[in-house]
């Protein structure tokens, strides 16, 4: 089943929903702000095609990491270095070798940033693209769920 992790507008605090195709809100546990949601029969199935946050069709895939985790095992890396002799990052590759082949896909709306887990057509989805990011969070350009075409 497809979970869904989006953000609340007010706090910023992460609200996890299942799809529903009778909710018509999430609440946020921390604040309780209301967010709207609107799930339909594909949603329901593990189906993206659009976010049902924001009715969006633009998407992009990546691994389910913790972007903060990484970042701190790069720091730690590169303070051991000092006294490994750059080891700790080779110890650090491998790492994020077997991580990257273990760890499963996620799916992010660029518009909401909501996050979809299990989702049935994820090899579908694209990687993430820079140049459709910032036309969609800087200018609010809507690709309509076609990938950016050169």
């Amino acid at each position: 089943m497809m979970t869904i992790t989006l953000t609340c507008g007010d706090c910023g605090s992460a609200i996890s929903v299942y799809p529903d195709s009778a909710a018509k809100t999430a609440e946020c546990g921390i604040c309780k702000h209301v967010e709207k949601v609107s799930f339909d029969e594909k949603q329901v199935a593990g189906i993206l095609e659009d976010c049902p946050c924001c009715q969006r069709k633009d998407f992009y895939s990546q691994k389910d990491f913790n972007r903060k985790i990484g970042v701190m095992l790069f720091v730690i890396a590169a303070i051991l270095s000092i006294w490994t002799y750059g080891l700790s990052f080779v110890v650090l590759y491998l790492f994020d070798f077997l991580l990257f082949k273990k760890l499963q896909k996620i799916a992010i709306c660029y518009n909401c940033n909501t996050i979809f887990r299990s989702v049935t057509n994820i090899e579908e989805i694209p990687g993430f693209d820079h140049e459709m990011n910032d036309r969609i969070v800087y200018s609010g350009h809507d690709f309509e769920g076609k990938p950016l075409e050169h």
